[in-house]
């Protein structure tokens, strides 16, 4: 995934109700950006730290900057979750996860179970066996461990009982997290933040529902899948 446009620095001043920030330029002016992250961007949100925006692609909209990426002790970290999807997508078509390679078509966001839409939906036009694929956006590092949620996430755990159902429909259903920073050397599951999310996890795999884990390169030019991470839950 490559940015539409030069990413522009700043120091942030504050994240404020939850979708804006305050950050100053270069150049000493301060504007508010939109914030796609409706997580609590735990250790990504410190006033000082250098940030990364990207200038609004219509100029008509209200707020002219996005928070893309944090920067904590040298290392880049995507904080906005409305690219994971774009970069899974982009992985599974390169190769990248080869966990799920093997499919013809790919599909976006499709209706599935109650009220839910799936981010991928793959399929194989001779099968009727169909693999949904759930990405969650993972930015917490604890002790060289990335770690999700970052904060408690009942939406979250909705999703692992649909995918647990597709299951016992005699479909495949996989929970891919992508882990938005390249400094971390395994990945869990943060049960102290979210102990109803950890439960709603294990009983997923119990029921046949598969875990995978990559990190993401991430630069000021873009993102994409890099490497699998060691999972230890």
């Amino acid at each position: 995934m490559q940015f539409h446009a030069p990413l522009i620095p700043g120091k942030l001043i504050q994240r404020y109700k939850r979708f804006l920030a305050d950050v100053e330029l270069a150049d000493g002016s301060v504007i508010t950006a939109h914030v796609a992250n409706p997580g609590s961007m735990l250790g990504m949100k410190d006033p000082g730290m250098t940030v990364w925006l990207s200038p609004a692609a219509n100029p008509k909209r209200k707020l002219k900057f996005s928070w893309e990426l944090a920067e904590v002790d040298g290392t880049l970290i995507n904080v906005n979750t409305g690219h994971p999807n774009k970069i899974g997508e982009e992985g599974i078509k390169a190769g990248l996860i080869p966990e799920l390679d093997g499919y013809d078509q790919l599909k976006r966001e499709v209706k599935y179970g109650e009220n839910s839409r799936i981010d991928i939906l793959l399929s194989n036009e001779d099968d009727a066996k169909l693999c949904y694929v759930e990405i969650k956006s993972v930015t917490l590092r604890r002790k060289d461990n990335a770690e999700f949620p970052d904060s408690v996430t009942a939406r979250g755990a909705k999703h692992l009982a649909e995918l647990s159902n597709m299951v016992a429909q005699g479909h495949r259903a996989v929970m891919l997290y992508l882990v938005q920073r390249q400094d971390c050397t395994s990945f869990s599951i943060a049960a102290d933040l979210d102990p109803n999310y950890a439960e709603a996890l294990q009983q997923a795999m119990a029921m046949g529902v598969e875990v995978l884990c990559y990190t993401c390169a991430v630069t000021t030019d873009g993102i994409c899948v890099a490497k699998p991470l060691k999972i230890a839950i």
